[in-house]
């Protein structure tokens, strides 16, 4: 199942790149519920998402991993397909319940977010309870990983109740305007299962001593779950990621160039050993 995932996590992201294509040969609009952007961001994301998350749980000990990698693999690939043919009829994926069908794809689309976030739970309660084949660097990384995943997921569950309440009210823009406020959050939380986790396995394959790539990782789990923080406090007091406070900014500044530093220092480490050797 670990190598279907990968070949389904890279079938994903292709789409979301033809997506991309598509927008930028046709010159179509980037903006609104209706844009192929979403199909292109939710490729992109999920196929990205579902490769690494096959990867990480392979450090843990989990008996129905097959299932649960088949089912979130499943869930992914369900996402994928009813937003991209939503864009593609031209009406949106979320919210909309104007057709039987479309209440229908909308509704499937919230199963598979519960579907996601309970798989990833049964992995986060797997690499808490133990590992195998992994440095405590790793473990360190990993753990993170998935929590900080299950809050992307929460914040995207937060997001569709938000929405539905908005759109069942009779007010359809203003469960877009609602539910997007939480988009930085969950784009942010959600790669955090890839960013750490290589910076673990980076060090783990240089000649940097355990004790040091201990605390390079807690260095890397403090940068990110700051950033998380700064941009969940603007996304929920309404500030634009773009327009943020001096002080938050100067913070989010930090917390990036902490990031970059250990995982650059970490790349170079890792070339260097192979080259050693």
């Amino acid at each position: 199942m670990e190598r279907l995932s990968y070949a389904v996590g890279a079938a994903l992201f292709a789409s979301g790149l033809v997506h991309v294509a598509v927008l930028l040969v046709t010159g179509w609009t980037w903006m609104g519920p209706l844009s192929l952007r979403k199909a292109a961001t939710f490729g992109l994301s999920f196929g990205l998402t579902l490769a690494t998350v096959a990867w990480a749980t392979s450090f843990i000990v989990v008996r129905a991993r097959t299932l649960l990698l088949g089912l979130f693999a499943g869930a992914s690939v369900m996402e994928v397909v009813l937003v991209s043919m939503q864009a593609w009829r031209g009406v949106p994926s979320h919210f909309n319940f104007e057709t039987g069908f479309d209440t229908a794809v909308s509704m499937t689309l919230a199963a598979g977010g519960g579907v996601l976030i309970l798989t990833t739970v049964a992995f986060t309660v797997a690499v808490i309870a133990g590992t195998r084949r992994s440095t405590p660097a790793m473990r360190i990384a990993i753990r993170f990983g998935l929590i900080a995943l299950l809050a992307a997921l929460g914040a995207g569950a937060a997001m569709i109740a938000r929405g539905v309440i908005a759109s069942r009210g009779g007010d359809p823009q203003l469960a877009y305007t609602t539910a997007g406020a939480l988009k930085p959050l969950h784009a942010v939380a959600m790669h955090a299962i890839l960013v750490v986790p290589v910076v673990a396995w980076l060090l783990d394959r240089s000649a940097v001593r355990a004790d040091v790539s201990l605390r390079l990782v807690w260095s890397t789990v403090v940068a990110y779950a700051a950033l998380i923080a700064l941009v969940a406090v603007e996304s929920i007091t309404g500030v634009s990621p773009l327009a943020p406070p001096i002080a938050a900014a100067i913070a989010s500044a930090v917390a990036a160039a902490v990031l970059v530093a250990v995982g650059a220092f970490a790349l170079f480490e890792g070339v260097r050993r192979r080259r050693v050797r």
